[in-house]
């Protein structure tokens, strides 16, 4: 899998929670992650990911497909419902 971003966007992402776009990849190749297509964009399709991430952070991502890249767009630590919702997953 290849992986975008917008440098700005993930820079402001850093600082606003504290996640680095880098460090969400391997919630991708997480088998338990949880995908589903994101039910509040009108922009583009977006999805939502709910996985672990390289530091073993549960992590919500969002990103689209742009060509044969996911583009991430913004990724944030999972709230208590979202955890609980991984864990039923499981």
């Amino acid at each position: 899998m290849d992986f975008e971003w917008d440098p700005a966007k993930a820079r402001s992402n850093l600082i606003k929670h504290g996640i680095s776009f880098s460090d969400v990849e391997p919630a991708f190749y997480d088998q338990h992650a949880l995908s589903m297509r994101d039910p509040d964009t009108t922009i583009e399709e977006r999805y939502v990911l709910i996985g672990l991430d390289a530091l073993g952070r549960l992590v919500v991502v969002i990103y689209t497909y742009r060509d044969d890249s996911i583009r991430i767009i913004s990724a944030r630590r999972a709230t208590k419902a979202e955890h609980k919702y991984y864990e039923k997953g499981i």
